[in-house]
């Protein structure tokens, strides 16, 4: 036997009881009802974990009016798509016009009519679930797309690495490093988390760097630093101007990742904070890593020497607000570099989820603190 689904719920706010019983008697067979005999108590129903599906709503009412009422919930982005229908002896055209043009959706005069007051609920009732549904089909079709564009995103940050760097785990350290110092300097989670997944497409214009010159063991010459200048210019070409947040802040990140904080970077010589907050958090995490790993031009520093380099490089090369940033999150940056270590082997995403949960079950002791915001990312 199919399960009856529960009732729906609609709220009458009236100061008369006689009116509620009235409103209750006609809809409480069909309809959860609850009653509000004043604003207040109307406004605590409406802000509840339990929202009403429908209001119907008086307008003279001592305290506050039900227009008011109207007014405070439709400013409201979590409550005003609750239809509200106004049930009030004022029958003017003119009360009727400002009802509506304060959000309402319908406006039934008093005394009332049993079939009608019926029959408005049900429609309005159905046009707002029809809307919940399409709402529900939106966020989920924009969560898919935007997932889509992450692990996109993500993919061709890693195709990019792997042509210069076999592992190419320094995407993926970077990428965690980038977010940890957002987060430190105080951005959102939002915020912080768009810069975590476009992070890893910062070197994509070296797909159209010479394997001669990016591969090579030993110091560029000028004509090839020339060269190697480009990638961020092509970088930016190749994922191109979007209106989309996601996208557009690949781009930048790829164009301004190695403009340094005095003027003296590249490919446009900006300065300062002429640098996008995103290039800046970027370059850091970008270098810090490049230092403490093998290239093929270098052995990894040793991190007392890659932190002594960056302290002398705060103010020139990077900003010295998002190195105080960087320092507090070293703990943290500590433990990502060790998971992802290039000795350990190439990890995917998922398979470095496996490894810390499994390594956490089994030693919790030895991972305090669980670095929840790279779940909540992967």
């Amino acid at each position: 036997m199919t399960p009856l689904l529960p009732k729906q719920s609609i709220l009458v706010v009236d100061d008369s009881p006689e009116n509620i019983t009235i409103l209750s008697d006609v809809l409480s067979h069909d309809y959860r009802i609850r009653v509000a005999t004043s604003g207040e108590k109307a406004l605590k129903i409406v802000y509840s974990d339990e929202p009403p599906d429908l209001i119907l709503l008086d307008i003279m009412m001592p305290g506050l009016s039900g227009l008011e009422i109207c007014r405070r919930l439709k400013a409201n982005p979590d409550r005003r798509r609750i239809p509200i229908i106004f049930v009030t002896a004022m029958s003017s055209t003119e009360d009727e016009q400002r009802g509506l043009e304060l959000g309402a959706v319908d406006y039934i005069t008093k005394p009332i009519s049993p079939p009608i007051v019926k029959a408005r609920v049900r429609t309005h009732l159905a046009l707002y679930d029809q809307s919940r549904e399409l709402e529900r089909m939106v966020r989920q079709r924009t969560a898919e797309l935007m997932t889509t564009r992450q692990q996109i995103i993500r993919r061709l940050g890693r195709a990019a690495e792997f042509k210069d760097n076999e592992t190419g785990n320094h995407v993926l350290r970077m990428s965690h490093y980038a977010r940890l110092i957002a987060e430190a300097h105080g951005l959102g989670d939002e915020a912080a988390s768009i810069i975590f997944n476009t992070a890893p497409m910062h070197d994509i214009g070296k797909i159209g760097i010479p394997d001669a010159i990016l591969l090579k063991p030993g110091k560029l010459n000028a004509e090839e630093w020339k060269i190697m200048h480009q990638h961020p210019i092509m970088g930016a070409e190749i994922i191109g101007k979007h209106d989309n947040e996601l996208l557009e802040t690949a781009r930048i990140i790829a164009l301004s990742h190695h403009e340094k904080w005095d003027g003296s970077g590249y490919p446009r010589q900006l300065k300062g904070e002429e640098i996008p907050l995103e290039g800046r958090i970027v370059a850091i995490a970008d270098v810090f890593d490049a230092l403490v790993s093998v290239r093929p031009y270098k052995p990894a520093f040793a991190l007392d020497d890659a932190l002594h380099l960056m302290d002398e490089q705060t103010g020139k090369h990077f900003d010295p607000a998002l190195m105080e940033a960087f320092r507090k999150t070293l703990p943290e940056v500590l433990r990502i570099r060790e998971i992802y270590a290039d000795e350990n082997g190439a990890l995917t995403d998922l398979e470095f989820q496996i490894r810390e949960i499994y390594d956490h079950r089994n030693d919790p002791a030895g991972y305090p603190g669980v670095l929840t915001s790279q779940k909540e990312g992967d």
